[in-house]
């Protein structure tokens, strides 16, 4: 009897193709390895902006990362990540480990439809936003003192309602992202001839002043539009990612030149010599023998500073091949191996010096001096437009926002500055409590400055009293 013979097969062999393949992404969460920190480690197959895409997870999230370490090559994704919770713990939550293995898991995948007008920054306690249920506005140009409070206004007069915003402002540019729906039905604006007299109404809101860019014979772009948030291959973009492309839109890192970048960017009496010594350095070294450029940047850490760099170096059309990450005493460590995407480094001083800038920029966005104010009140229409008028009537501007809505609660935090150029005097912020009656205040200023005498005289309690009568039976606080 003639025997049949069949060709062998490796049981492993349809792992080894699913590998090879993808779209499998393998995510490990060990716990055991290291006593102070959960180490994450993720395997894939490798795309443009696939770091990005993990990073963007873990910092969502608010967890810290203290070290990582990353390599790309050969088409395939292999990265570790040391990281801890707000708190500085360990990451015990099952729910929370089985949600970041989901969420890196499908990071390859994950694509949302065309219809996408928002996205919401993803807490994981939160429940995500629906994302038909706003439009979304982005803003950006030439900053001024009072500007944020101006845009809030204008939409208010145009009837819409502000459901959430961020703001960044820097190097004299503003970039605003905002979630908008009618006042009177709370739906989506979508006649095209209201969003284009929106559009064209806040920007003439942003044109009041133009201010030609110093470094560049070019103006600034003072722009308002709509916006679908898609990024490329239909996934959805994450909302500060997208305020850094605005910011380098109108080209924020064109400010003073500087190679060695203070944080914050005057050190004052009141800093240690330690703090005051913590400079932003970045350089770029060729590497001929592999073809890559070395990226080292030294800074003060912080959190979501991985997710600036390696943002700003993906947006910029960079591919990492190789990093490793670092952060000591408060100090961080990042060394990144790049190629453009047409793969080749670095080759003139013109296009290191952009990047060094671009770098700098997105590090220094983030870094916020003045006094931290959140507030939180029962939702209304008109809400984030009066308040910002109250900071305004009373020499304060807005230099960075960040605004939600929480079921029936808007929950509002701002970092505030004097218009004139001078510190908020602590003394005074601090005295305006006691006048403030049934509404809770407090006070959190991470740079206090020595107090000022002439600053006294701003009745900034006695303005709120008499101007927030709106605020009586909610509870804010200011931090």
């Amino acid at each position: 009897m003639n025997k049949v013979y069949f060709p062998y097969f490796d049981p492993d062999f349809d792992k080894l193709l699913e590998r090879i393949n993808g779209p499998t992404c393998r995510v490990c969460i060990d716990n055991e390895s290291m006593d102070d920190c959960t180490v994450v480690k993720v395997n894939s197959v490798n795309k443009q902006g696939l770091l990005l895409e993990v990073v963007q997870v873990l910092t969502d999230l608010n967890l810290t990362i203290s070290k990582s370490y990353i390599s790309s090559d050969a088409g395939w994704f292999m990265d570790v990540f040391h990281v801890k919770d707000e708190h500085g713990n360990k990451l015990t939550d099952q729910k929370l480990i089985n949600y970041i293995k989901q969420a890196i898991g499908t990071t390859r995948e994950t694509h949302n439809s065309a219809k996408a007008k928002t996205y919401a920054n993803m807490v994981f306690s939160h429940e995500p936003s629906n994302n038909n249920e706003h439009t979304v506005i982005e803003m950006s140009g030439t900053d001024r003192p009072g500007l944020f409070s101006e845009l809030s206004a204008a939409l208010a007069d145009l009837h819409c309602n502000i459901v959430e915003a961020h703001a960044w402002s820097h190097n004299g540019r503003l970039a605003c992202v905002a979630y908008i729906s009618d006042q009177s039905t709370h739906t989506p604006i979508e006649d095209p001839n209201r969003l284009a007299s929106i559009e064209d109404h806040l920007t003439t809101v942003l044109r009041a002043t133009i201010t030609p860019t110093p470094t560049t014979n070019q103006p600034n772009q003072q722009e308002a539009k709509t916006a679908d948030f898609l990024g490329g291959e239909g996934t959805v973009t994450n909302v500060e990612r997208r305020l850094h492309q605005l910011m380098l839109s109108v080209r924020d890192f064109e400010g003073p030149p500087s190679r060695t970048v203070s944080l914050p960017t005057t050190p004052t009496d009141s800093e240690s010599d330690e703090e005051a010594g913590m400079k932003t350095t970045v350089k770029i070294e060729s590497c001929d023998e592999k073809g890559y450029s070395i990226v080292n940047i030294e800074c003060k850490d912080r959190p979501r500073l991985m997710f600036d760099t390696v943002c700003t170096l993906t947006d910029m059309q960079y591919v990492i091949f190789h990093a490793s990450i670092n952060s000591d005493g408060g100090y961080a460590f990042q060394e990144y191996f790049i190629r453009h995407l047409d793969g080749c480094a670095m080759s003139t001083e013109c296009e290191k010096e952009r990047v060094i800038k671009c770098l700098e920029a997105a590090i220094e966005r983030r870094v916020c001096e003045g006094v931290r104010l959140e507030l939180c009140a029962d939702n209304r229409v008109g809400l984030l437009s009066d308040i910002t008028r109250v900071l305004r009537e009373n020499g304060l501007t807005v230099v960075r926002a960040d605004v939600e809505t929480q079921g029936e609660k808007s929950i509002n935090a701002f970092y505030v500055r004097d218009m004139s150029g001078n510190k908020v005097d602590m003394e005074f912020i601090e005295s305006m409590k006691k006048e403030m009656g049934p509404i809770a205040l407090q006070v959190k200023n991470d740079t206090i400055r020595p107090s000022s005498p002439e600053r006294s005289r701003f009745s900034f309690s006695h303005m709120l009293k008499d101007q927030i009568e709106w605020f009586s039976n909610n509870f804010i606080t200011i931090k």
